[in-house]
């Protein structure tokens, strides 16, 4: 025990001696420790129990909430009375309960609530709000909400806001009209929502805004009793088609029944497969600055052996470095973790409408992170700890090169795990994704297994390189004790770089063929339905104000004989589907009708061909997986009917012609308006396009046009604002920009860790170099192709086993799609990663390495 408090006080020592390879490890070691800890806290803090959700549900005096349903039929509900289920299928009296019949059921005093959502005109613009009508100056309800500012409304034409609707330009003070029909109400004061401190609600006495309540559900009571609500007289409720929420319910443990709690097979092997990775990488990464740690000190090690330390002693205190770093880093990247994961909830709780409670840290994940941590640091210790129990003391302190040979390696091992798990992930393929990410993480292993072959057999390039590339492949190749570490955990993060990249662009791409944009990206489509001429110039009006200059091209909808509006569906029924019906489900709802003008804003030009077929009464289609022999199927059906199976349909077989759109993965069509007047119905204008360049010049992101969308609404109900865009290629962009910017960080860092090593070894070269003559440039490009031979050769390699197993896991994801998706290859991410990577590693090596020569001390 002695010699292991002497081992802990030499790594203490040591640690604050040299700064800044201490850094290095704790923020390897420590980074990840941090986000894990960050990301568990954030998620255990917004997971609210049910207690934590009571002072937003009941207050602090309240023993119950009463909530209405549709019907009076019986419901099933969850002992937290959050959620409750009718019978859909059961038509049943409405719910029309008073609170002098609620106040009898529950055997208590009650006072009315209404807890839905209203239509507010804000200062920018028309919005959807939470509303809450229920007297916050009765004690019953202290607690629900908290006042910040002002006071509490007093009548009806008075309302409280919380200081969400204050960042939207609402001033205590001022007015705020609300509903559709605009009526104005004075805001009195601000108020919190003690678990949802984003959320923009409205709060008004009983009865003030909406006097016709337009939904039951939202109809509630807070019930005051003489004893507990127990959860006998909860079900009892149900019977009658009301829905409880009870404290004393709620403070049992029958209300976490319902909780959820991941513990499935599949989810605990893929926490087993991230943790193992992650702990994979960091002692990959760590790896190399330990054995840094371990060249500095070889003549404090060897002094000790001198003296009679043993083996096992220089053992002891190589491994001590990596308890002490690694306790640091633990404990930082816990203690940190717990922080930011606490200012992050409270930031993305305001910002997101997030649920937020008191800070909770759910513990016992904590610390088996930590314990992840130091695992991983005393396993990154192990390779130098071994390595400094070899070594020859005499030959160190006499200052001459250490004779320490690294074992013969022995691929056998790596090539069986190699195989098994490449194969595996090929056979695999068609299946789940887990089964894939299993398979490729033993051929994972098999390759790190691996790479001490492959580090060795690259030596025999060197005599073809020039003289400074020559010199660094010779020496990585010398000391593959820390060039292996160093390429493996490059190679690592390449290889799930790559997966991820061809996995996901294959996917993205299948997923972009299926689900087609029906207008040129950035267009935008403003439609109406069941409205009369007046409201509909109305509409278009607006949005020629919001987007001024614009030239709308319009579009038609059909109306049949009785008023309704018809709209267009194109699809691949069953029987024109040939062959093995792979194509079957190929569908277009509401399809524009127009003519030659909207045909050239979806075309991005003027096409005679299709402008004459569209005049001759053919249909113009953009997706060729529409069109069988010639013709296309239209269903025409009514809006009116909410009940799919109750509308109006007529299908009919029309002849078609296939272009191409302005975009290549355009789909959609054009249906020219001889094909609804031949079938009967009349057309008229409810639609407009606004070509891509007008709108972009004035509505910027997706904000403003939802803005723009809630303002029509306000005029008229079925308004209906849509901006076209590629959501899947703006998700594609930022998982690769994400995989990209985390490879990285990975590359960078364990080839700089492996470069100072390198440089630490190859000093008495290069001074050598320096002093027969060599040019401080020569000195850079030494220690520049250090660098990149170690990120390249990991790059490389990750790159091909990347390519198996991305395009495996690729087979998997996209096969929801389509069956038979090609693998897509992102060339210029792969570029970026494989050839970028290397070079900015050995750009960066070169410029900041040190070219003066230090003199070496004379051995007699």
């Amino acid at each position: 025990m002695s010699a292991f408090r002497a081992a802990l006080r030499i790594s203490r020592r040591d640690a604050l001696r040299a700064k800044g390879r201490t850094a290095l490890v704790i923020i390897m070691i420590g980074l990840p420790v941090l986000a894990i800890t960050a990301l568990l806290t954030l998620s255990e803090t917004t997971d609210l129990t049910v207690r934590e959700e009571l002072p937003s549900r009941l207050g602090s005096v309240a023993d119950a909430a009463v909530h209405a349903h549709m019907t009076t039929l019986p419901i099933q509900q969850d002992p937290a009375g959050r959620f409750g289920n009718q019978d859909p299928n059961k038509p049943g009296p409405p719910a029309r309960w008073t609170a002098a019949e609620v106040s009898r059921l529950i055997g208590g005093r009650v006072i009315p609530f209404y807890d839905y959502t209203t239509d507010a005109r804000l200062p920018d613009g028309f919005d959807r709000v939470d509303l809450l009508e229920l007297d916050l100056r009765e004690p019953l309800s202290t607690g629900m909400r908290t006042l910040a500012e002002g006071r509490l409304p007093a009548s009806p034409e008075e309302i409280a806001v919380t200081p969400a609707l204050l960042d939207r330009g609402v001033t205590v003070g001022g007015t705020l009209p609300l509903t559709k029909r605009g009526q104005p109400k004075r805001v009195v004061g601000v108020v919190e929502d003690p678990t949802r401190p984003g959320v923009m609600e409205v709060v008004g006495l009983y009865g003030s805004v909406l006097a016709k309540k337009s939904d039951p559900q939202g109809e509630g009571w807070l019930a005051d009793t003489p004893a507990p609500v127990t959860w006998e007289k909860v079900r009892e409720l149900n019977q009658l088609g009301l829905r409880v929420a009870s404290r004393a319910v709620a403070e049992s443990p029958r209300s976490e029944e319902h909780r959820y709690v991941p513990g499935s097979d599949d989810e605990l092997l893929w926490l087993a497969i991230a943790v193992l990775l992650v702990v994979t990488e960091t002692v990959l990464l760590a790896g190399p600055a330990f054995a840094v740690g371990l060249r500095r000190r070889r003549r404090e090690l060897a002094t000790i052996a001198a003296q009679g330390g043993s083996a096992g002693h220089l053992r002891t205190i190589v491994l001590a470095d990596g308890l002490v770093l690694g306790g640091v880093a633990a404990l930082l990247g816990v203690a940190l973790g717990i922080g930011a994961g606490a200012v992050a909830e409270s930031i993305a709780a305001r910002a997101l409408d997030w649920r937020s409670g008191p800070v909770d840290v759910p513990w016992a994940p904590v610390l088996g992170v930590a314990a992840l941590g130091l695992l991983s640091a005393l396993v990154a210790a192990l390779a130098p700890a071994i390595r400094a129990a070899r070594q020859s003391p005499a030959r160190v302190l006499a200052g001459r090169p250490d004779e320490v040979r690294d074992r013969a390696a022995r691929p056998l091992l790596g090539l069986v795990l190699l195989v098994i798990g490449a194969g595996a992930a090929i056979y695999l393929a068609p299946g789940s994704e887990l089964a894939v990410v299993t398979a490729s993480t033993v051929a994972l292993f098999g390759l790190i297994a691996l790479m001490p072959w492959l580090v060795r057999r690259t030596g025999s390039l060197a005599a073809r390189l020039p003289l400074p590339a020559r010199l660094s492949v010779r020496d990585a190749t010398r000391h593959r004790a820390r060039t292996v570490s160093a390429v493996a955990a490059v190679m690592a993060a390449t290889m799930g770089a790559v997966t991820v990249g061809l996995a996901y662009t294959s996917t993205y791409t299948a997923e972009k063929q299926m689900n087609r944009l029906e207008a040129p990206e950035g267009t935008l489509t403003m439609s109406a339905s069941g409205v009369d001429e007046a409201t509909w110039g109305k509409l278009r009006a607006v949005v020629q104000e919001r987007v001024p200059g614009a030239d709308p091209v319009p579009a038609l909808e059909g109306v049949d004989g009785d008023g309704r509006s018809m709209a267009a569906l194109l699809q691949l029924v069953r029987e024109d589907c040939p062959g093995s019906c792979e194509q079957y489900g190929v569908a277009y709802f509401d399809v524009p009708v127009g003519d030659a003008r909207l045909l050239a804003l979806l075309q991005g030009r003027k096409d005679p061909q299709a402008a004459a077929a569209l005049a001759a009464g053919k249909i113009v289609v953009f997706d060729p997986r529409l069109v069988s022999d010639g013709a296309v199927s239209v269903t025409l059906m009514s809006r009116a009917e909410e009940e799919e199976s109750s509308r109006r349909r007529t299908t009919i077989r029309v002849p078609a012609v296939v272009a191409r759109g302005a975009q290549a993965e355009q789909g959609g069509a054009v249906v020219p308006a001889s094909v609804l007047t031949a079938a009967g119905f009349r057309t008229v204008e409810r639609r407009i396009y606004v070509a891509a360049a007008s709108t972009a010049a004035h509505l910027r992101d997706q904000k403003e046009v939802q803005r723009l969308g809630l303002d029509l609404q306000s005029m008229a109900g079925n308004v209906f604002v849509t901006l076209a865009e590629d959501h899947t290629g703006q998700k594609l962009t930022i998982l690769l920009t994400a995989a990209l910017g985390a490879a990285v960080l990975l590359v960078l860092g364990g080839t700089f860790a492996a470069t100072g090593l390198a440089v630490a070894d190859m000093r008495r070269d290069l001074d050598t170099l320096s002093a027969v003559g060599g040019r401080p440039l020569t000195r850079r490009l030494v220690v520049a192709a250090q660098a990149g031979y170690i990120a390249g050769l990991g790059a490389v390699i990750g790159l091909v086993a990347g390519a198996v197993t991305g395009s495996a896991l690729s087979r998997s994801m996209a096969s929801m799609w389509r069956g038979d998706s090609p693998v897509v290859v992102p060339w210029a991410f792969l570029a970026a990663l494989v050839l970028g990577l290397p070079l900015l590693a050995a750009l960066l090596s070169g410029l900041f390495t040190r070219t003066r020569m230090e003199l070496a001390r004379r051995v007699a």
